[in-house]
């Protein structure tokens, strides 16, 4: 198994990237060939969630949920750097920002 405890991985639903997850634990499933991994999901409020993978699953191929497909991809350093970026740019007013005069209003009672 390539991926351990603390991997950041990518997860991809319906082929498409979703959203980012720590691998939080890799335990040994009683059932053979299988491993009951936790997963931090990085969102907004985070989420904890257990699933039972084999290990190929684990390392990035394919598998299914209920019909979806569903993949642990890898976490590129340009994908990290693309997102950072992203978000810097999110935060620096626009030029059009800059130049208009914000009218204040008063929020304090009489």
């Amino acid at each position: 198994m390539r991926r351990k405890v603390g991997d950041l991985v990518l997860m991809h639903h319906m082929g498409k990237p979703v959203v980012y997850a720590k691998i939080e634990g890799i335990e040994p499933d009683p059932k053979e060939g299988w491993y009951q991994v936790d997963l931090l999901i990085l969102t907004v409020p985070a989420q904890k969630v257990k699933w039972i993978l084999r290990e190929e699953y684990i390392d990035g191929a394919t598998f299914t949920m209920g019909g979806v497909p569903i993949r642990l991809g890898e976490v590129e350093i340009a994908d990290l750097k693309e997102m950072l970026e992203s978000t810097e740019q999110n935060k620096k007013p626009s030029k059009k920002q800059t130049t208009t005069k914000a009218k204040v209003i008063s929020l304090k009672r009489n």
